[in-house]
């Protein structure tokens, strides 16, 4: 093989390689905007998390607020309501399952683990932070000890949910269901 051969070999192997990647580059340049666009929106992303001010919650009140297009209940319970929903039997309950993806999976619906801890960590109960949309037909409860249990009913189908918004009467076959919420500080829960 001749000096001349080996080097057109050699210039030959280099177009190749370098039409190769001007090609992926401008694939790859013409293919993102389409992957860009399917990316939520900066007003989506925004609305994805919401700071609710909670210091004027009086204890025996309920404050409701509108996330992501739905009605989150945070009530500020007594401690005659808390006494009385941690007194209910697991075994008394339609729905087990605790519908609150601030704890691990697979937690039981007592009260303990349906209410938002402090930010210290610890839970006295204070605080209950629902989804207040029905789990029968999506309809809006109403609240302030209404029903049979002292807590939410739905008059739209007859469910009745206690004060620490478990089904406990009625068509409804899940408790309500809790958002991702949190304390950033001692007067601010933070949603999504």
């Amino acid at each position: 093989m001749s000096h001349a051969e080996d080097q057109s070999s050699t210039r030959r192997d280099f177009l190749y390689y370098a039409t190769g990647g001007v090609g992926a580059v401008v694939t790859g340049a013409a293919v993102w905007p389409l992957v860009n666009q399917m990316n939520p929106s900066a007003d989506v992303q925004a609305a994805s998390t919401m700071r609710v001010d909670v210091s004027g919650v009086q204890e025996g009140t309920q404050l409701t607020v509108l996330f992501l297009g739905k009605p989150v209940f945070i009530r500020r319970r007594t401690q005659d309501e808390i006494t009385e929903a941690r007194a209910v039997a697991l075994d008394d309950l339609v729905d087990s399952d605790s519908r609150n993806p601030n704890i691990s999976g697979g937690a039981d619906a007592s009260d303990e683990n349906r209410s938002l801890a402090l930010p210290d960590g610890t839970n006295t109960g204070e605080w209950l932070v629902m989804i207040g949309v029905c789990t029968h037909l999506g309809c809006v409860p109403i609240g302030d000890g209404a029903g049979e249990f002292n807590g939410w009913f739905c008059p739209c189908h007859g469910s009745h949910y206690d004060n620490a918004g478990r089904i406990r009467k009625g068509p409804a076959p899940e408790n309500l269901h809790i958002p991702n919420a949190s304390f950033v500080d001692d007067t601010t829960i933070l949603l999504g």
